[in-house]
């Protein structure tokens, strides 16, 4: 794979404001960002297993296959070089909490944040 596939719900805005966090931070062309909502996204979901009509999770495909969940987001962020430091530190924390905090979010991300009908990336 040649870049880091990010897949994520384009109508949630706390997915697009850390995708718009990641266009900020991230080395340019390090990732991929693919809404669900997408053919291509519903595509590489139904490729791979993952559920299409509902996405409780960001995912992230790279070389190693899928990474979700918290351990997807800690992935995702040890691939930035000036954050690394934090990733690694996040992950001493134990995956139960973890995802528990992560599942928490995902949950009521609509509910805190909103949902809108433009994403950050277009498709």
């Amino acid at each position: 794979m040649e870049k880091n596939i990010i897949i994520f719900d384009g109508e949630c805005n706390l997915c697009n404001g850390v995708v718009g966090w990641l266009l900020k931070f991230a080395p340019a062309d390090l990732f991929q960002f693919i809404p669900f909502q997408s053919p291509r996204g519903q595509a590489l979901l139904s490729e791979h297993g993952f559920p299409t009509r509902e996405l409780t999770t960001v995912i992230l495909f790279d070389e190693n296959g899928p990474h979700t969940h918290s351990d997807g987001f800690l992935e995702i962020v040890s691939k930035i070089p000036k954050w690394r430091l934090v990733a690694a530190l996040l992950a001493f924390i134990p995956k139960i909490v973890r995802d528990t905090i992560y599942n928490m979010a995902s949950r009521n991300r609509v509910r805190w944040f909103g949902k809108s009908n433009a994403c950050t990336v277009s498709f």
